[in-house]
């Protein structure tokens, strides 16, 4: 069992918490010029990459408010959790450079 630290509530068991996709995904600017295909690929497509990946959580059983967190896929570990609307913060890596 994980515990996430909810930016509104402090830190909170896993269950209590929905994974909303990838953040930071801009909405098109004119949706409707799109075609059939550019449309379904905003709508479906997403980056998964192996390593850190900004990710959209809702805190569904507590505040019901959305955050951005900045999650290891391979290791499942949240390295930083923001609000909603903030910049994604640059995180330390090992070496002593950012990423």
């Amino acid at each position: 069992m994980m515990l996430i630290d909810c930016p509104n509530c402090g830190p909170r068991n896993e269950t209590e918490f929905k994974f909303g996709g990838q953040a930071h995904v801009a909405y098109p600017a004119d949706p409707h010029a799109l075609s059939d295909k550019e449309w379904a690929q905003f709508l479906f497509y997403r980056k998964n990459p192996k390593g850190i990946n900004a990710e959209r959580w809702v805190h569904a059983m507590g505040c019901r408010k959305w955050f951005n967190a900045l999650r290891d896929t391979v290791t499942y570990e949240f390295k930083a959790i923001y609000r909603a609307g903030e910049e994604r913060p640059a995180l330390q890596s090992t070496d002593g450079g950012t990423r």
